[in-house]
């Protein structure tokens, strides 16, 4: 190898990728694994009170927590020109961490995101009919912190085996993170510059009111000819849009 190209291998930004709603980090296996064979360093942190960090979960875990949990990875890891990932309900997580240490930050991308408008609620992004869905879910739920999660259909999956992967590591979400502000700051992305892929098939239709904000604000706009969940239906042009 050249010396300049070790120096590039070196200097190879790194990916930290945020997991959606009753996700973890689990979901990004495959994605993680194509991203370290192309040289990457990759972080896949699981949000408080979510997958393995489920028993975690207390009336306190809200969007602050979900945001310090991210921040904490980028500040104990000492990261640098990071790539943020942050796929679905982590879109608004990634944008918080956006806020707080935009120094560590290269580039956002949001993977079939969820957007809202500076100083909204997650739920403020979401169909009413939904909303309704989850608190019910919630108020029905032994504790009544999280509401249960969606089956994976809902995420444009159909393969058997993922069906049947992903049912089984899907856990309640904390409600307070959609009920709650995560207080974005106007702009959005506090300056960092942004891509948002847009999964197209089949559309995840919760997410389209955010549509509009993410043209507002110029950010650029891809496609990806899969379902929701891309980062287990099309893994190989998930990772190829990443590095993009």
């Amino acid at each position: 190898m050249s010396e300049a190209a070790g120096d590039q291998a070196a200097h190879r930004d790194p990916f930290v990728l945020v997991h959606g709603a009753s996700h973890g980090g689990w979901c990004w296996v495959r994605v993680a694994r194509l991203l370290r064979a192309a040289g990457h360093e990759v972080f896949t942190p699981t949000l408080t009170g979510l997958g393995e960090r489920a028993h975690l979960l207390t009336e306190d875990v809200g969007p602050a927590t979900m945001v310090q949990d991210i921040v904490a990875v980028l500040e104990n890891e000492e990261l640098r020109d990071v790539v943020l990932v942050g796929h679905s309900f982590g879109a608004l997580v990634a944008l918080g961490v956006a806020d707080r240490v935009p120094h560590r930050l290269r580039r956002i991308v949001l993977l079939d995101g969820l957007v809202v408008e500076p100083g909204a609620s997650g739920f403020d992004g979401v169909p009413a009919e939904v909303i309704e869905e989850r608190v019910a879910s919630a108020k029905a739920s032994p504790s009544g912190l999280a509401f249960g999660p969606a089956p994976a259909t809902v995420f444009g999956l159909s393969d058997p085996d993922d069906l049947a992967w992903v049912d089984r590591r899907l856990t309640p979400h904390p409600l307070r993170s959609y009920t709650e502000s995560f207080g974005l700051r106007d702009p959005l992305g506090n300056g960092v510059p942004v891509t948002y892929i847009c999964c197209t098939d089949p559309p995840y239709l919760a997410l389209r009111s955010g549509h509009e904000i993410v043209r507002r604000a110029g950010w650029e706009w891809r496609e990806l000819a899969t379902g929701h969940d891309a980062m287990i239906t099309a893994p190989e042009a998930t990772a190829a849009e990443l590095l993009r």
